[in-house]
């Protein structure tokens, strides 16, 4: 196979999808955005402040929503790329449940917290405490569709259901807006109206995206009686590591909001609060290139794909960092501008203390994208010792150390500073870890990934080839034939896989190269492993329904699909599966 079109395919798919997971990762940031500009327009700064000291709370919320549906979605992915869709959806009803379960925990929790006030571990200033004992009460109510909306998510995507996540996240912002201004603007419900319409925010949210899995085209279903309890602990094991950092950043945020109570105030602390939530809606585009890059690693990790594991991570670098790097550049560029939406008068000291942290914490994004995705590889692949020190060292104790020292002589920058030389760290502990393993410094995506030799079949087991003609479709089958003779296989055997691969490259060729205008490419592999020939097509076409091939055989008209019928009579297990907006058809003989 040529290597770079399967590195085009895998980019194309990977910006595919990536607006989708974009928005749906701005959907609390906007929320935040939404609340922080009622906030300071029309409560005051005390009530901005509460929206700050809020944000360790909701991390922690989120990273255990991140854990769950991380380890799930990597599990799964290893599924379909396996070809188990019956355990994918036992792994997805084991999610809702656990996720259902947390989210009831922590409702419960905020409730009694807020009722009784025990929350002077998040501030002991008797202004704001009480003022932030009401938010958190709103906020609980949406505590419950906050977790399993994050949960549905990625499994929308592989049921190609992007659209009604993007659905979702519009209804919620546009309900979002319409609730605080009745609550906050109209009802002067003040804190507790910001909280209402976040929370209620969110179960329109829910409610668009669950709608699906009760539908009959739902191939993704919950059911009780398949829960898979024994992933219970992989589920954690390999969440856990990706969803840490935010676990720890919790801790970080505890930490933070303190130093800055101390050396800058509530100024100081609605200033980070407010820049903290601008950058959040940015935060939402390397959010959504990990869940992109998170499906397609677990999928080539269950396939032992080694080249398109590596392609992933060249995509990264290719498209991922340049773009971020342009995000970056444009934040600074526009700090003024983005300031004056919460604070209009340069002459408050929150004005200023605010610009500077849009001129310096989008310097954090370009090492972020990084660690981000050698995090996830490392959950994927189960560098478990690895994933756990970064998530450490980048959750909590370089930005904490940092802070620590920059905080007293530079205040507000100085905590910003601190999030950029934690990034560089992090990065440096990657290729040092990488450097240490192999002994020499990592010159290729491959050496600073540390693939393992003996990953996926080698070379000698497997032929890969790309097919965009009629003309490839012909010395495909040719290539096939030699190939298996030369493995050994028997005549017979090695006949039908070439004719096989045939007639499905030629039906793609045909009629999914048509369907629209689009330039498209299939993907064939042939691997020969424990004496079978296993037979497996990749395409980005418009999808053929399962459900129509199971059927294929079934037509009373003998003349209509006839190659395919005879694929289905010689082929002892056949399996395809539309996800990641490709189609995926394997065989084996």
């Amino acid at each position: 196979m040529n290597k770079n079109n399967n590195l085009q395919m895998i980019s194309k798919l990977m910006l595919k999808l990536l607006p989708v997971q974009v928005v749906l990762s701005a959907v609390g940031s906007v929320n935040g955005i939404v609340s922080s500009y009622f906030a300071s327009n029309y409560v005051g700064i005390d009530a901005m402040s509460a929206v700050g000291l809020y944000g360790p709370a909701n991390l922690l919320i989120v990273s255990i929503g991140t854990m769950l549906s991380g380890g799930c979605a990597i599990i799964c992915g290893k599924y379909l790329g396996q070809n188990e869709v019956d355990k994918l959806k036992g792994t997805f009803s084991l999610d809702i449940v656990l996720s259902a379960g947390v989210a009831v925990v922590f409702t419960v929790l905020f409730a009694l917290m807020g009722i009784t006030g025990f929350t002077g571990f998040f501030t002991k200033d008797p202004v704001l405490q009480p003022i932030f004992n009401r938010y958190l009460l709103g906020q609980c109510i949406g505590v419950l569709p906050l977790i399993l909306g994050s949960q549905l998510a990625p499994f929308l995507a592989m049921e190609n259901q992007n659209r009604r996540t993007i659905v979702a996240s519009v209804a919620y912002i546009f309900v979002n807006l319409i609730f605080n201004f009745v609550f906050v603007q109209l009802l002067h419900l003040e804190e507790m109206g910001l909280a209402l319409a976040s929370s209620l925010g969110m179960w329109v949210f829910l409610g668009v995206e669950a709608q699906y899995f009760f539908t009959k085209d739902a191939q993704i279903r919950f059911s009780f009686r398949d829960i898979a309890w024994k992933e219970f602990l992989m589920v954690f094991a390999i969440g856990f590591p990706g969803a840490a950092v935010n676990i720890y950043q919790t801790l970080r945020g505890l930490a933070v909001n303190k130093l800055l109570e101390v050396h800058t105030g509530s100024m100081g602390l609605s200033a980070f609060s407010a820049a903290n939530n601008v950058m959040g809606i940015f935060w939402a585009i390397p959010a959504g290139m990990i869940a992109v890059s998170r499906l397609l690693i677990s999928v080539s990790v269950g396939e032992e794909d080694r080249q398109t594991l590596g392609d992933v991570m060249r995509v990264m670098m290719r498209r991922y960092q340049p773009l971020m790097c342009v995000i970056a550049a444009g934040i600074i560029l526009c700090a003024k501008p983005l300031t004056r939406i919460f604070f209009d008068d340069p002459s408050v000291p929150v004005y200023g203390m605010m610009v500077n942290c849009l001129r310096i914490l989008p310097l954090c994004m370009p090492t972020a994208i990084v660690c981000m995705h050698m995090t996830c590889y490392g959950q994927a692949s189960g560098k478990q010792l690895l994933v756990n020190l970064t998530s450490l060292l980048d959750g909590v104790v370089c930005v904490a150390l940092f802070s620590l020292l920059l905080a007293k002589p530079f205040g507000v920058n100085g905590i910003c500073f601190a999030n950029v030389l934690n990034g560089i760290v992090c990065v440096a502990v990657f290729v040092g870890y990488s450097w240490i393993k192999r002994k020499q410094f990592p010159k290729t995506m491959e050496q600073l990934m540390i693939i393992p030799e003996n990953f996926g079949v080698s070379e000698r087991e497997r032929i890969d080839i790309s097919v965009r003609t009629t003309e490839d479709v012909v010395t495909l089958s040719q290539r096939i034939h030699e190939f298996c003779l030369n493995r050994g296989i028997d005549e017979r055997r090695a006949y039908y896989s070439a004719l096989a691969m045939e007639e499905m490259a030629g039906n793609i060729v045909e009629h999914g190269f048509t369907k629209d205008h689009k330039t498209h490419s299939i993907d064939v592999r042939v691997v020969h492993k424990d004496d079978n020939v296993i037979l497996r097509i990749k395409d980005d076409c418009i999808p053929f329904d399962p459900k129509e091939r199971q059927q294929i055989s079934g037509n009373d008209d003998i003349t209509k699909n006839i190659g395919i019928r005879m694929i289905y009579k010689m082929i002892k297990d056949i399996d395809y599966q539309n996800m990641l907006g490709l189609n995926v058809l394997t065989m084996k003989i």
